[in-house]
């Protein structure tokens, strides 16, 4: 058991929890950050690393791993203790603490921040027989390195918004993209839609990919069905298939925190119905919630705030601004 007990402890690595980790350094307050994946960063890091993020105040585009490295930097401010590669997995209370237990360990904490995201995920997947036979070669679920796709014949499969900007970064420097949606309609940004469709990407709707065509994990053609049974074959070298993730609470469903569709209810403090235990983010769900990165960022000064009037009910509740913090250059 570490024996320093920190003011908080941030449950999960992606854009809430580093933007979190920051301004309880702000707050003048002692971090631990833990996180199950090995890198920091979370879906930006582990599903599109290379892909272009819109809707962040201030960046008219960036990329998702230089978002990511701009927030771990700014992260550093806050001198957290840093756990990588670590799942938490239950909590108790003791005195005026929690004793946190994880898979490696038990940590003392003060109060507990959930910035989680979706929880643990994997990709949901076609449910075709051989989709496994192409996987990691020829069918991805992620885009982690572009070159791959350089110069071939490729086909992605969704109609969100990641799929969409998936298509218009490939046509670039891809031979060919094939947008096939198994829907007439998309989810996506009404911009995304458009610019799709005024690019040379093609676009196929209602249409399902039933067989996938090729021998030893490479791709060579995919048959497309349509509700009335018509087939069409379409030639692909490689696939990307963006369906969106089956995500998962994991431990964190045995807490006993009141929750709404796989999504944990805050109040407008961030607070959970368990008294010391917060949660910012896409993991959140209140009355009015928009599940946006930017949205993360609007919550985290919020419940790190209140966290700190959690166990010091005589610190401030509204902080200086940071422009009194920091020492102008």
């Amino acid at each position: 058991m570490k024996d320093e007990i920190v003011d908080v402890t941030i449950i999960g690595g992606g854009p809430t929890g580093l933007f979190s980790t920051f301004y309880a350094g702000m707050r003048q307050m002692s971090v631990r950050l833990i996180d199950s994946l090995p890198e920091l960063g979370g879906q930006l890091t582990e599903l599109y690393p290379d892909k272009y993020i819109y809707d962040v105040g201030g960046f008219p585009k960036i990329l998702a791993k230089d978002l990511v490295s701009n927030l771990v930097t700014q992260a550093q401010y806050a001198e957290p203790d840093l756990h990588l590669g670590e799942t938490v997995q239950s909590y108790e209370r003791k005195d005026d603490h929690f004793v946190l237990k994880t898979d490696q360990g038990e940590y003392l904490t003060r109060t507990i921040l959930i910035t989680a995201g979706v929880g643990a995920f994997q990709p949901r997947k076609i449910g075709l027989d051989n989709e496994a036979d192409f996987e990691g070669t020829s069918l991805q679920y992620a885009v982690r390195d572009l070159e791959k796709f350089r110069d071939q014949d490729v086909v992605v499969l969704g109609g969100g918004d990641s799929a969409l900007d998936w298509a218009l970064m490939l046509q670039e420097l891809a031979k060919s993209v094939t947008l096939v949606h198994r829907r007439n309609r998309f989810t996506a940004h009404e911009t995304s839609v458009q610019q799709v469709m005024d690019s040379p990407v093609e676009v196929k709707t209602s249409l399902n990919v039933t067989e996938i065509k090729g021998e030893n994990g490479q791709i060579d053609e995919l048959v497309l069905t349509a509700k009335d049974g018509t087939e069409e074959v379409i030639k692909a070298d490689q696939l990307i298939v963006n369906f969106g993730n089956i995500s998962s609470l994991g431990p964190l469903k045995e807490w006993g925190l009141e929750l709404e569709k796989n999504s944990i209810k805050v109040n407008a403090h961030m607070e959970t119905n368990i008294p010391g235990i917060f949660a910012a983010g896409d993991i959140t769900t209140f009355e009015g919630k928009v599940k946006l990165i930017a949205t993360g960022f609007g919550e985290a000064p919020v419940a790190i705030s209140y966290a700190k009037s959690f166990y010091d009910p005589k610190s401030r509740l509204q902080p200086k601004h940071s422009t009194s913090v920091f020492k102008q250059d």
